[in-house]
């Protein structure tokens, strides 16, 4: 037990870090597909950015309060100038997973619900790293 919580303190951001993400893609997938598989249809082009689009913006708000307190543990009073780059670069992890939907369910016509969630895994993973670097690089930096 002394060794797992060793190991949890040495690595302790990172390990928060993927479990708020963890929770944070939990909330967004169950929006989007929520959205998806009742009132939105997956094969029209514009629904599926707008399930994307509200999934988001509900996951983003979760993550900057979470990833603000129990990740990076930010000090900071700019809070404008944190917000602001969190979203930022949440934003350009947005579209990088709107142009991977957009490509594989649009375009390629792979728009059954079991492509959906597949690109959309495939999405989330990219994000998840991406949003990582950002945050750690240019948001929440010490």
């Amino acid at each position: 037990m002394k060794k797992m919580w060793s190991l949890y303190h040495k690595y302790e951001e990172i390990i928060n870090y993927l479990i708020v993400g963890g929770l944070t893609t939990i909330i967004s997938l169950a929006v989007k597909y929520g959205l998806l598989f009742t009132v939105l249809d997956a094969s029209d082009a514009v629904e599926l950015q707008a399930a994307v689009i509200i999934s988001w913006i509900i996951a983003v708000a979760f993550a900057y309060i979470t990833n603000r307190i129990f990740v990076f543990h930010s000090k900071s009073k700019q809070y404008l100038k944190e917000i602001s780059g969190f979203v930022a670069g949440r934003i350009a992890t947005l579209i990088m997973e709107m142009v991977i939907m957009w490509f594989f369910v649009t375009l390629l016509g792979l728009d059954s619900n079991l492509w959906v969630i597949v690109w959309t895994i495939v999405a989330q993973i990219l994000v998840i790293v991406g949003n990582y670097v950002i945050s750690k690089l240019f948001v929440f930096k010490k």
